[in-house]
């Protein structure tokens, strides 16, 4: 059953947790299709977990794209959000032909990072037909280094404000990075739309991990991630065994 917005709110009205992963290429895309997840992201981290760049600030138009398409093919049911990546939201012009090409590459939503400063791209899209994901906190593109954003009242507030403003603006739905949990609370329950969390507890309407993170592929562990696997330790053992095989000549076999 292919998802959208309407089966997501229905999840939210259910109270039953959304859940989303990020993708960068066909065969993960596929199998966690298969595996019935609830949307997929095609995020800008792709750029540090995927391409070797220090920054997501560094992923290109054109390397979303590229990735988009990949996980597209691999996406049948899942809820296909797409981020656009930095300098894309700057002008309401830009965000435009940014959401464009990223549609056409197979996206049913596209991501936007920024708070309440943001609502009035987020409002344009919406009126040119566009689905988009807001993006709260944390925000990779904006911030300099991680950190938890809404501690003090002051910025609590802000971020309520700006929650609110994003919804009214027209966003389906809102991602709250490294937000405190109460405040993560506040915002999901104070909104008609899904919230989903990572890094900011369990009271979202859902949560959302980089699959490098959750399958244990890379090599820190962050203290809002689970993994729900070691694949870096199953793929270098395999690696090992593979090259002593062959230097064995025990592979092939006869």
């Amino acid at each position: 059953m292919k998802k959208d917005i309407k089966y997501l709110n229905g999840k939210k009205c259910a109270n039953v947790p959304i859940t989303m992963v990020t993708a960068y290429d066909f065969p993960t895309a596929q199998i966690i299709d298969e595996a019935g997840i609830d949307s997929v992201l095609v995020g800008d981290s792709v750029g540090t977990n995927y391409l070797g760049l220090t920054s997501e600030r560094e992923v290109t138009i054109g390397d979303m794209l590229h990735h988009a398409k990949a996980v597209r093919r691999g996406v049948t049911d899942a809820f296909l959000i797409v981020d656009l990546p930095f300098g894309c939201v700057d002008t309401l012009e830009i965000a435009l032909e940014s959401s464009r090409l990223l549609t056409e590459a197979g996206a049913d939503c596209v991501k936007i990072e920024g708070w309440g400063e943001k609502a009035d791209i987020v409002r344009g899209l919406v009126d040119n037909d566009y689905k988009v994901c807001a993006h709260i906190g944390y925000n990779p593109q904006i911030h300099d280094k991680p950190a938890v954003f809404g501690k003090d009242r002051d910025q609590a507030k802000e971020l309520l404000d700006g929650a609110l403003l994003l919804e009214k603006a027209g966003a389906s739905l809102i991602v709250l990075e490294m937000v405190p949990v109460l405040l993560a609370e506040e915002i999901s329950s104070s909104l008609k739309i899904p919230t989903i969390g990572i890094g900011s507890g369990n009271g979202c309407g859902g949560q959302v991990l980089v699959i490098n993170d959750l399958l244990g592929l890379s090599p820190k562990l962050f203290k809002h991630v689970r993994r729900f696997a070691n694949l870096r330790e199953t793929l270098l053992d395999s690696f090992r065994e593979y090259i002593s095989t062959v230097e064995k000549r025990e592979f092939p076999a006869a």
